[in-house]
C-alpha cells in the first residue's frame, strides 16, 4: 500500500451491482480498483494474484459464496475484507464483530465512506495476523463448507457444470431491497423495463431484464415458457394444450400463465 492508493478488488456475480459499487467508487481519489470478479472461483484466482489491499466482497453468490472465498484464501497474506450483502441484520448480526465492515445492497455513500475509512486504519496498524485469526474464527462460526469441496470448486474443471444456484435471492424493488427463497417465487413476467416477481401472494417490481434475471435462477427449478415470462416448474399444477399449440399452465395459487408455441419443446418438463 502507497499513502496516496489502497488497491482494490471487487467481487459481484451480479453485473449491475458491480457496475454501481464501481461508480461509487470512482468517487474515491484514494482508491485504484485493480481487478473485479464475477465469481468466486475467479475471485480467489485473482486475490491470489493481485495481492489487494481490499476486497469488497459479495456474499451470495452461486458455487463458491462469499465465505468460502476468504475459507479458500486463508494461510497466504489476507487481504482485508468488506462484506456487500442483502442479508437480513440477523445475518449481519453473526459476523460484524470479526469482518472489517459490511455494506448493506443497496450501497450509500455515507456507509462506504465510513467502510473506507475504516480500512485505510486498519491498514495502518498492520495487523495482518490479526486480521487472519478473525476470519478464522468467522468461518468456524458461519461457514460448514468442507476444505475439501472448496478446492473441488476452485480446481475443477468443470465449472460451470457444477455451478449451484442460490436460495436466497435479493431484488430491489423501489428503495427497499427484498430477499426470496428461490422456492417462494411463483412466476415472473416482464412489465415493458421492469420484471413482476410474484411471491408469496405479493408482486415485485424490480428493474431488471429478463435476461440477466434468468441467469440468475436454477434452469432444474424455473423454465421459461414465454418470450416475457419465466414459471417455477414445481408450482405448476395443470396443464392445458390450446387448439393453435400453445398451452395453458395453471399454478397452485389459481393462475394461468400462456406457455407460447416457441417453447412447447419444454412441454415434457410438466408432465
Amino acid at each position: 500500500m502507497t499513502d496516496d492508493k489502497i488497491r482494490v478488488i471487487l467481487v459481484d456475480d451480479e453485473p449491475l451491482a458491480l457496475r454501481g459499487l464501481k461508480h461509487r467508487l470512482s468517487e474515491f481519489p484514494e482508491i485504484e480498483i485493480v481487478a473485479e470478479c464475477a465469481n468466486g472461483r475467479e475471485a480467489v484466482k485473482t486475490i491470489r494474484e493481485k495481492s489487494p489491499d481490499l476486497v469488497f466482497l459479495d456474499i451470495q453468490m452461486p458455487g463458491l459464496d462469499g465465505f468460502g472465498v476468504v475459507r479458500a484464501l486463508i494461510g497466504g497474506p489476507a487481504p482485508l475484507f468488506v462484506f456487500v450483502t442483502a442479508y437480513d441484520k440477523y445475518a449481519i448480526d453473526a459476523f460484524e464483530a470479526n469482518a472489517l465492515d459490511y455494506i448493506v445492497k443497496p450501497v450509500e455513500e455515507e456507509r462506504l465512506k465510513d467502510a473506507i475509512h475504516r480500512a485505510r486504519e486498519a491498514m495502518k496498524s498492520k495487523a495482518a495476523a490479526n486480521r487472519e485469526s478473525q476470519l478464522v474464527e468467522l468461518l468456524a462460526s458461519l461457514s460448514d463448507d468442507e476444505r475439501d469441496r472448496i478446492k473441488e470448486l476452485i480446481e475443477g474443471p468443470a465449472w460451470s457444470e457444477k455451478e449451484r444456484y442460490a436460495e436466497r435471492l435479493s431484488f430491489k424493488d423501489g428503495s427497499k431491497v427484498v430477499v426470496l427463497n428461490a422456492d417462494e417465487i411463483e412466476w415472473i413476467d416482464a412489465a415493458g423495463d421492469y420484471m413482476c416477481i410474484h411471491a408469496g401472494g405479493k408482486t415485485h417490481i424490480v428493474r431488471e431484464t429478463m435476461k440477466a434475471l434468468q441467469k440468475r435462477l436454477d434452469p432444474s427449478r424455473f423454465q421459461r415458457v414465454h418470450r416475457s415470462a419465466i414459471v417455477n416448474v414445481s408450482k405448476v399444477k395443470e396443464l392445458h394444450p390450446h387448439s393453435n399449440g400453445e398451452y395453458f399452465l395453471t399454478l397452485e395459487n389459481g393462475g394461468e400463465l400462456k406457455l407460447s408455441r416457441s417453447y412447447k419443446d419444454v412441454v415434457a418438463r410438466f408432465l
